[in-house]
């Protein structure tokens, strides 16, 4: 039973994160306070809904699968993919790899909102010379590859993980700029004359639009404001036509979702697309490549014997004969060639490799958690510039400055404006007031260790000292905290690297001709994406609270 996946599914858009507008106001089901009434004390409660996904993505209904179950052969006796049954969430993937024009697209961005900054746009440049090779004429590929518009389409490549990185945030705080643009949430450029506030920081005064600046409540002022923000129960929060009105709120749902890479999990279980071939919970047959069957080439009349992905046959092989070529491409191809898995996914085998979020170790497989495995958490917290306040620093592009955190657990007040360096709150016998607990000599939190002031709070098991000793590396490993994990064969790769199981490395300071990537995006709410036509249990509707009457 192919499953079909549509964007007609989440048809809830726009309005998601509107108030609750029922005739009848709710009411809070513990205390019994009406919600949305400002004669109430202004609580707050927002529709529950199903967010879309963002530009680009398409849903992938979670679930178990056999991680590094479809390899059936170790060539490279690496022994690196030890079969381990996981769970993955539901996520959004990109439709398709990230194309040149999708990088254009940002290098545009980036001259025209800072056009003295060069630094900033040369460290944005693919590299491209990945494509020049010693015994090989390939400098064509160097001066066009990226710019002309004969490549658009074809999937940028020269990108380093850590370029993926800041692709991904800015493509989180263009997005959602424009949803609140859209609205009139935000200032448009036809608000400000032709100017959009993210135009130029320079010509606006402010730093172009940050998700997290302005869910803090720092993105705001006139030129930002839009002229549809939202109303605000409590008052004080007014215009100048005495309107009291909001930004957007993280609880709206109105914004999306950050743009990440895909967990190297994520992206072998969108690979495989298992649930093409589910009934009822039955995998009625298991798969090697994206697609069933154990060749690589079309069992269909209209398309019999040819290749389904973009990939080196054979020594000297990298497109077919003359006068009939069988995959079409000689080096990549464009981001929609070949036939989609079934969960609608273009190129998870071939045509670059694609980087995900994981370091590497030979052991992951092995060690990782059994529900949404991942390795390489880097937990840091942002930086306060007022910890009193809660007011983020900022680096001069708008971006909260984020430090290694160094808690395993949530702070006390008094602690968190320690670690910050700030004022200490007001005390009380000469001891801090901390939340929750009553003013007085016993109530001052115990002072954060010395030891582990300045320290990164990394729960990751990566081996002993990983992070600070590099004795072995290069001498016994090739492997070390920036070793980043690519996966799904290239357009220069023989078939065996076409299997989603199938793990590499490379720096991610690194590139190659052979290395894109495309991005995912966390689903918030309940993991089930086609709900129709399958069995529920009914849930009942809370029951309204009444006032006993006199």
């Amino acid at each position: 039973m192919k499953i079909l996946f549509t964007k007609a599914a989440f048809v809830m858009l726009g309005v998601v994160a509107l108030l609750s507008s029922c005739s009848k106001k709710q009411q809070s089901e513990k205390t019994g306070i009406p919600y949305n009434d400002r004669a109430n004390g202004s609580y707050t409660k927002f529709r529950q809904t199903h967010p879309s996904p963002g530009p680009g993505l398409v849903p992938i209904e979670g679930g178990t699968f056999v991680l590094g179950g479809s390899a059936d052969q170790d060539v490279t006796f690496d022994y690196n993919n030890v079969r381990k049954r996981v769970t993955i969430p539901s996520f959004y993937m990109d439709e398709t790899e990230v194309s040149n024009q999708d990088w254009l697209d940002y290098l545009h961005w980036i001259s025209v909102t800072f056009p003295d900054d060069h630094e900033l746009y040369y460290n944005a440049l693919p590299d491209t010379l990945v494509w020049r090779r010693p015994l090989s004429y390939n400098e064509p590929y160097v001066q066009n590859y990226l710019r002309h518009p004969a490549f658009q389409d074809y999937p940028v490549v020269g990108v380093s993980w850590d370029q993926a990185q800041d692709y991904c945030q800015w493509r989180t705080d263009r997005a959602n700029e424009f949803i609140l643009q859209q609205k009139g949430i935000l200032a448009s450029a036809k608000d400000n004359k032709g100017k959009a506030p993210a135009a130029s920081a320079a010509a606006t005064g402010h730093a172009p639009f940050n998700t997290d600046m302005y869910l803090n409540g720092q993105y705001r002022g006139a030129g930002i404001d839009g002229k549809k923000m939202l109303p605000d129960l409590n008052a004080g929060n007014t215009t100048g036509k005495g309107k009291s009105v909001r930004p957007v709120r993280l609880e709206d749902g109105i914004l999306k979702q950050a743009y990440r890479l895909p967990t190297e999990a994520e992206w072998e279980y969108a690979a495989l697309a298992l649930a093409g071939n589910t009934e009822f919970e039955n995998i009625n047959d298991g798969k090697v490549y994206p697609w069933n069957g154990l060749g690589v080439r079309s069992p269909k009349k209209a398309t019999r014997g040819m290749i389904l992905a973009n990939f080196k046959r054979g020594e000297g092989d990298n497109a077919g004969v003359g006068g009939y070529l069988n995959d079409k491409a000689d080096i990549t191809a464009p981001v929609r060639s070949y036939p989609p898995n079934d969960f609608g996914l273009y190129n998870m085998a071939g045509n670059v490799n694609e980087w995900v979020q994981d370091t590497y170790r030979q052991t992951s497989s092995d060690e990782v958690d059994d529900f949404n495995p991942f390795r390489g958490n880097e937990y840091t917290n942002k930086r306060l510039a007022d910890p009193v306040k809660g007011i983020y620093a900022k680096d001069k592009y708008g971006h909260p400055i984020k430090d290694a955190a160094t808690s395993r657990k949530k702070l006390t007040y008094a602690e968190l404006i320690a670690s910050q360096g700030g004022t200490p709150p007001a005390t009380t016998n000469g001891a801090p007031t901390v939340a929750g607990q009553p003013a007085n000599a016993n109530s001052a939190a115990p002072p954060l260790r010395s030891d582990l002031v300045g320290k990164p709070y990394n729960a990751d098991q990566r081996g002993y000292n990983d992070t600070v000793n590099r004795v072995l590396y290069g001498t016994t490993t090739l492997a070390h905290d920036q070793s980043k994990v690519y996966k799904g064969g290239s357009w220069n790769d023989l078939a065996y690297w076409l299997n989603p199981a199938t793990r590499r490395f490379m720096d991610e300071d690194e590139s190659s001709a052979e290395v894109g990537f495309r991005c995912a995006m966390d689903l918030v709410g309940s993991p089930e994406i086609h709900p129709q036509g399958k069995p529920h249990f009914k849930v009942k509707s809370a029951k309204a609270f009444k006032a006993a009457s006199n």
